[in-house]
């Protein structure tokens, strides 16, 4: 096999995408998601591309600038993915790196792993010694009105999906309860359903919604309290008889490793941007494997569909097509069942067209 290539630029560039329908938790509605775009170019012609989502555009071009201002660093480096983002990180170990400095560092890895794929002209799977294989997918909603959330839930569970989540939060106990039950009304026997708070209790409400929850046959219970209350989610798992699902906030496998040693949750939920991209996915789930907790994701799909078939206890993949307005071939679903790209890389290609017209 021939020497690595060498990395020999970049390309980083912000747009902000449609959300169809617009994204309602309990802290707001989203109805635009502001995407960061990721290109490192090798001098062997071959390019890797990630994306990121800021959540808000507040910060979008904070992390544009960080990113600009990290990846000439690299720039004639050999492309090495772990050691690239080892010597970044060495860079960095002053400051700290939570917060939007590892959200740049995971757009990069995700971009070099992408581009190391593709120089060895294989899946990503396939690199990470594994094959694309398929994966349970759950259809991800937001907080509907009933009679919005009636049409979506029927296209997916036309589709195929087997699983349904809604986010839940309202004002009062009884409104969640409502909201659970017409769901439930809705998906039967045909899916399973789980509910996302998105931190919006605190402790003692949590406990008390989540007791009340307990008889709804719910497959899990997300993020009911403020993420990086530790001891609280452990308080609420112990009272509880529905799972826990945690870990999309998470900072990295270290966050990871604690929150499973402290017993917060009994499901893990690894997102890409906040674990350390491909990198920090790879050394979270071999300490979610020794430790026998399910592992999900959270966004970013394309990559995680080749990641959970490479994640000795891969659970669940989240379909969100939080990029797909940009992408030239969106992941495709089959049966209920995510199928990663066999194409070499992550399978992201961009649809320039749409890049220009939703450039921020």
């Amino acid at each position: 096999m021939s020497d690595s290539p060498q990395i020999s630029g970049f390309q980083v560039r912000p747009v902000v995408v449609p959300l169809n329908p617009p994204l309602r938790t309990a802290s707001g509605v989203m109805a635009k998601a502001p995407l960061v775009l990721v290109d490192i170019s090798t001098n062997a012609g071959v390019t890797g591309s990630a994306y990121i989502f800021t959540y808000t555009p507040v910060v979008l071009q904070g992390v544009v600038e960080v990113l600009k201002n990290l990846l000439p660093q690299l720039e004639s480096a050999a492309l090495a993915p772990r050691a690239n983002l080892a010597e970044l990180r060495r860079k960095l170990v002053l400051i700290g790196t939570p917060g939007l400095l590892d959200m740049a560092l995971a757009a990069i890895d995700m971009a070099l792993w992408d581009a190391h794929a593709r120089f060895l002209n294989a899946p990503l799977s396939r690199v990470l010694g594994g094959t694309p294989s398929r994966t349970l997918a759950y259809a991800s909603f937001g907080m509907e009105r009933a009679e919005d959330a009636r049409p979506l839930i029927a296209q997916a569970l036309d589709a195929g999906f087997r699983a349904i989540k809604i986010k839940i939060g309202y004002p009062t106990l009884a409104e969640d309860l409502a909201a659970v039950r017409a769901a439930r009304a809705l998906t039967g026997e045909r899916a399973s359903l789980m509910i996302d708070y998105n931190q919006s209790l605190s402790v003692p409400e949590a406990i008390r919604r989540c007791q009340a929850l307990d008889d709804e046959g719910l497959a899990w219970i997300e993020e009911p309290t403020r993420c990086d209350d530790f001891a609280g989610h452990a308080r609420i798992a112990e009272a509880v008889r529905t799972p826990l699902q945690l870990g999309e906030n998470l900072y990295g496998p270290r966050e990871v490793r604690r929150s499973i040693g402290e017993r917060c949750s009994d499901l893990m939920m690894l997102d890409l941007m906040k674990v350390g991209g491909i990198s920090g996915w790879m050394d979270a789930a071999g300490i979610c494997a020794a430790a026998g907790v399910p592992v999900s994701n959270h966004f970013f799909q394309e990559a995680s569909a080749h990641l959970l078939g490479v994640t000795p206890t891969a659970h669940y993949l989240e379909y969100f097509g939080i990029a797909d307005a940009v992408l030239a071939d969106t992941l495709e679903v089959v049966d209920g069942h995510a199928v990663p790209s066999q194409r070499p890389g992550i399978g992201i290609t961009w649809n320039e067209a749409a890049v220009r017209r939703f450039a921020a």
